[in-house]
């Protein structure tokens, strides 16, 4: 049985990479680069901020899929890893150096390029390492990148721990101490029938059509709670604030906190639960429908305490989702030799929604105020959930 199973110790140590994946970004969009932003962009910091975002979210988005297609080719994820996180850390550094709104742009949009250079190939190589057995498992070993990326974010923005230039070298030794590991020690065990196409099927032959509209259902499940998650994440603050005026930023980095770690030990047992059960596909309507109560809570709530309620089961619930997902995505793929490719395409439901989110949120909250806008993402999420429910069985 061992046999077909991947060591635990390249298991936690890709999952210390990919938390190393969150720590190159997470800290740097949320706080470093909206600090700087103001700094040179002074009173139009704002507009500027939303310019810069744009374009970063356009370059990652092509370049997951660029990154990914050639990493397909040269059948070696560790090289790119290695050159991503080479150069990512090195503009990263670099961007303390910037005089200019129109130089931090171009600078934001090479280091997009980077950064996706080593995220693109470490997702896939997840995918030529694990075997199916033990998706689940990873699913919840995925759960911590959240994490560490928003306690990297808190500890380098501790008070008097470190200047605005130095956190930018921090956040570059942080996450070259988590990918590094798992390049140089991580010694996966060779799957080879998760390298390739099976000798009877051809790498060039037609998907059948009951393969694509399972990977479409996938993709269209996780945009929609993807969709739900950025508009939370980016407006979370207003409406706590909107039913009590006494909620402070520090109140709601707490409970944010708290839900992304509680997340970690639930994400844990339903990834173990699929496994060991081979029902990988299970957990995800299930959490996606929970998601869409949590959002009706919040809909529908008057108070502060069932305002939190709300919110936490739908964080908790999301994140589940989000990490299960990531992990039998990697299940459905039908092709190997396009795995790296195909995971670029999945990643743009990661990037498309910090497009769309704002636009939607000045549509509706304006007028109708916080709870239109939690009615829909509830609708959405409920979607996401009739979607997978009606998916073929997966073994």
């Amino acid at each position: 049985m061992e046999r077909n199973r991947q060591t635990y110790r390249f298991l936690l140590l890709y999952a210390l990479a990919a938390a190393g994946g969150a720590i190159a970004y997470v800290p740097f969009l949320t706080i470093l680069l909206p600090m700087r932003i103001t700094d040179i962009g002074g009173s139009n910091d704002v507009e500027w901020l939303a310019y810069v975002t744009f374009a970063g979210a356009v370059t990652a988005s092509l370049a997951n899929i660029l990154f990914g297609w050639l990493s397909d080719l040269t059948r070696n994820r560790k090289y790119w890893v290695i050159g991503g996180l080479i150069g990512s850390s090195l503009l990263l550094t670099a961007m303390s150096q910037v005089k200019s709104i129109e130089m931090m742009i171009v600078l934001v949009v090479v280091w997009q390029f980077a950064l996706n250079m080593m995220l693109s190939p470490l997702a896939a190589w997840a995918g030529d390492c694990v075997p199916d057995s033990q998706k689940g498992m990873l699913g919840g070993l995925l759960s911590f990148s959240p994490a560490m990326g928003a306690m990297a974010a808190a500890l380098i923005t501790y008070p008097g721990l470190a200047s605005q230039d130095t956190r930018l070298l921090i956040v570059a030794s942080m996450v070259t101490i988590c990918v590094l590991p798992a390049i140089l020690f991580g010694a996966p065990k060779k799957f080879p029938e998760l390298e390739s196409s099976p000798q009877n099927t051809a790498p060039s032959e037609p998907v059948s059509s009951i393969a694509r509209s399972t990977i479409l259902r996938m993709w269209v499940a996780r945009l929609l709670i993807q969709i739900s998650e950025a508009a939370l994440f980016a407006y979370l603050y207003f409406w706590f604030r909107s039913i009590d005026g006494s909620m402070t930023d520090s109140n709601v980095a707490r409970i944010f906190s708290v839900i992304l770690v509680g997340s970690i030990p639930l994400a844990l047992i339903v990834g173990r639960w699929a496994d060991r059960t081979n029902r990988p596909i299970v957990p995800l309507p299930v959490n996606a429908a929970l998601a869409g109560i949590g959002l009706l809570a919040m809909a529908l709530s008057n108070s502060l305490e069932t305002a939190i309620g709300g919110y936490v089961l739908f964080g908790l619930t999301s994140a589940v989702f989000l990490a299960l997902h990531t992990s039998q995505t990697l299940r459905v793929l039908p092709k190997p030799e396009r795995r790296g490719r195909d995971l670029g395409i999945f990643n743009l439901t990661n990037t498309g929604p910090s497009l769309v989110v704002p636009w939607l949120t000045l549509a509706l909250v304006p007028l109708f105020g916080f709870s239109s806008l939690f009615f829909l993402l509830a609708g959405l999420a409920f979607l996401a959930s009739l979607l997978l429910i009606r998916l073929p069985k997966i073994s």
